[in-house]
């Protein structure tokens, strides 16, 4: 049996999940999240990329406990990429590394700038490992890849995750810690 305790808490409902509950909204986010950078293909690989599922880890600055759905969904979203087991496992690192730094975050911005710098840097690094490109591409790819990580995330995400935070019951999901 699933037991779900709402409590009125300083003048507001603060919605404790069950560990079903939890399980099944992190489900979610992971679908969300792959079916967008899968669907989205065309602009969610490669060197120049601009993944609009990104814009979901900013669920990790408002609530850690979406940390495992936003990690496997970017996992499953990645056996999608061209580049193969070494995206599952590199690219997917570079967003459990940004989602776990973004979670400790006590700033919106600041949290929205973390997947720039660090998708930037291991992507850029992955890419030239993996000799897609060449040494001196390696600034500018990275350049490249944390440009589309500032659109999806600190511009999209920052206006949507401020849109959502308006409403009620959604702030209860997205920002459930005082």
């Amino acid at each position: 049996m699933t037991i779900i305790a709402i409590l009125y808490f300083y003048g507001e409902v603060v919605i404790i999940m069950s560990q079903t509950r939890l399980l099944m909204l992190n489900a979610a986010v992971a679908a969300l999240y792959a079916a967008l950078t899968i669907g989205l293909a065309p602009v969610s690989y490669g060197p120049v990329q601009v993944r609009l599922s990104e814009c979901m880890t900013l669920l990790a600055f408002g609530s850690r406990r979406y940390v495992p759905g936003l990690i496997s969904g970017c996992f499953i979203a990645n056996f999608g990429s061209p580049l193969g087991v070494a995206d599952i496992f590199v690219g997917t690192a570079a967003t459990a590394l940004s989602v776990y730094i973004m979670s400790r975050c006590r700033n919106l911005c600041l949290a929205s700038l973390v997947p720039v710098v660090v998708n930037g840097a291991v992507i850029g690094l992955e890419l030239f490992g993996l000799d897609i490109i060449p040494a001196e591409a390696l600034v500018p790819t990275a350049l490249y890849i944390g440009a589309g990580e500032l659109l999806s995330v600190t511009v999209l995400g920052v206006i949507l995750y401020s849109v959502l935070r308006r409403n009620d019951v959604i702030r209860q999901y997205i920002e459930p810690r005082k």
